[in-house]
Formats: C-alpha cells, sequence, structure tokens
C-alpha cells in the first residue's frame, strides 16, 4: 500500500512572509517540518508541493537538502498544485499537511492514518471537530477521493484549500459522497497553537524549540505552554483558519 504524503509550502505569505524559512537554531522551520514527518513510520514517501513564483528556489533547496522530492505547481489553485503532485505517485491514501505546522506530531499522523485505513475511509482528519492544537493539523484520504475532487470542485474555496469539497459531501457532515470521519483527541487542546501564520506564532514556536529542543511530542509542548502562561499568550488571541474563513467570505464560482 503507498501512502504518500505532500506538505503545502510556498515562499509567499501575507501575514509573515518567508516564514518557513525563519530559523531556530540555526534550522529553518521547513527544515524542522520536513525531518519530523519523516519519523513516521506508515508514510511510504514525502513530497513537498510549492509554488511558480520568486522564491521557490528557497523552498526546493530545502526539500532537496532533507532528500524529498518537490512539484512546482499554481499559487491559487493549490487542489491542482496538490493533485499534480500526488499524481505520478498514484497512491492509495495521500496526507495532506501544511508547512505551517512546523512541530507537527508524526505519531498522531500515524494515528489518523492506521485509522483511516482500519475503517476503509475515504477521509479522516483531526480538524472538522478540532480537539489538537492549532499545528497538528492532519487529513488523510484516498486518491480516488482526491482525484474526484479536482474534477469537480469549483469554488474559489474549493481550490485554494484542496479538501473543502471532499468535506462538504463527506459523512461526517451528512453527506452521501465520501466516508468521513474526525479524529478526537483524547483531552481537548483545540485552545493551543502551534502553528506559524503570525509573528507572535513564530516566537512561542522559537520558544518550544529553544527550551525543549525539535523531537519532543505533541504533549510534551502542549505541557510546556500550559505551564509558561507567557508562552502561551503569546498568540492566543489569534483565529483558528483564517485564511479559509476569508476565502468564504470571497468565494465565487470559477470553474
Amino acid at each position: 500500500m503507498r501512502i504518500l504524503a505532500i506538505t503545502q509550502a510556498r515562499y509567499g505569505s501575507t501575514r509573515l512572509p518567508a516564514k518557513v524559512l525563519k530559523k531556530v537554531n540555526g534550522v529553518t522551520l521547513l527544515e524542522t517540518h520536513l525531518r519530523r514527518i519523516l519519523q513516521s513510520k506508515l508514510i511510504t514517501k514525502l513530497k513537498v508541493a510549492t509554488t511558480n513564483e520568486e522564491g521557490a528556489e528557497h523552498i526546493t533547496d530545502i526539500a532537496e537538502r532533507v532528500g524529498v522530492e518537490w512539484y512546482k505547481g499554481s499559487v491559487n489553485d493549490v487542489l491542482d498544485r496538490f493533485y499534480q503532485t500526488a499524481l505520478p505517485e498514484m497512491p492509495d491514501y495521500v496526507v495532506r499537511l501544511t508547512s505551517d505546522c512546523p512541530l507537527i506530531d508524526p505519531a498522531i499522523i500515524d494515528h489518523i492514518i492506521q485509522y483511516c485505513i482500519d475503517n476503509d475511509f475515504d477521509y479522516v482528519s483531526n480538524g472538522m471537530h478540532p480537539t489538537y492544537p492549532d499545528g497538528m493539523d492532519t487529513e488523510v484520504f484516498k486518491f480516488s477521493a482526491l482525484e474526484t475532487a479536482w474534477k469537480e470542485a469549483n469554488l474559489q474555496s474549493e481550490r485554494e484549500h484542496v479538501t473543502p469539497y471532499i468535506k462538504k459531501l463527506g459523512t461526517f457532515r451528512g453527506g452521501f459522497v465520501f466516508k468521513s470521519d474526525n479524529v478526537d483527541n483524547f483531552d481537548d487542546w483545540s485552545e493551543y497553537r502551534i502553528t506559524v501564520d503570525e509573528p507572535q506564532d513564530f516566537e512561542l514556536v522559537k520558544a518550544l524549540i529553544e527550551n525543549l529542543g525539535v523531537d519532543k511530542s505533541c504533549a510534551d509542548y502542549v505541557d510546556y505552554i500550559k505551564n509558561h502562561q507567557e508562552v502561551k499568550d503569546l498568540n492566543s488571541y489569534f483565529q483558528r483558519n483564517e485564511g479559509y474563513v476569508k476565502s468564504l467570505q470571497n468565494d465565487k464560482v470559477i470553474k
């Protein structure tokens, strides 16, 4: 069984330009992100889906240094970029990750992969009912579901964010096309933010890496934040999934 992980990474960013190239202890956030994904025991291959825009060479240079293949595609049609990255591999399952989650936990990735496979779901994530920290976002779905979305999704929000079409028509949200489910954490940690979208997010992640290193579990990082209120306060007031919310506000049919 081929399980392909694809992480989205781009140089441009409205809120924090070149955020994945920011360094802690001399190592870029992107390299930390990739090396943590590669600790997964179930993923067959990892690829980076980046863009055809100035600065993308910095992304591909890091990917090559870590030994990860890459694909350059559309800036705005992220669904097409993602699909074209996956297509040559013809995987059974695809794992969608994003590079603004530098401390993604490989054990969480494997847990969601296994749950999806064991129950023959078309789509599983830990984000439709968030109980994990923002920054541990993992989606697992059959390649056939991705291909259906690529062919049929026609809203701007569905092209910019890869999986909204699948989630909308999934059984978890009352649809009938895709068998879907959400994985809940044993405790609700959704108030914690370990993603990097804003300068304050970087300061929190920097504090975690400098004090704990880059090889700890999600639980270890959450425990540190719980015990250091000044760290939690750095970014606790930001909205989750702000980019997708903005896409919905400006949505339109484009295909």
